[in-house]
């Protein structure tokens, strides 16, 4: 599971170059980027909540 979670977020940064995916914050193409920050931010979490 853990290998799958970066593959489906690198296809999901894939397709929104391709066509926009249209969700609040991201209607650009140019905002690619916010999906791999928001990964990072999410990455960093687990990591804070972990014992």
């Amino acid at each position: 599971m853990s290998k799958v979670l970066p593959i489906l977020l690198l296809i999901a940064m894939v397709l929104h170059i391709i066509r926009p995916l249209g969700l609040p914050g991201l209607r650009q193409r140019r905002d690619f980027w916010k999906i791999a920050v928001g990964a990072i931010v999410m990455m960093m979490l687990t990591v804070l909540v972990r014992p």
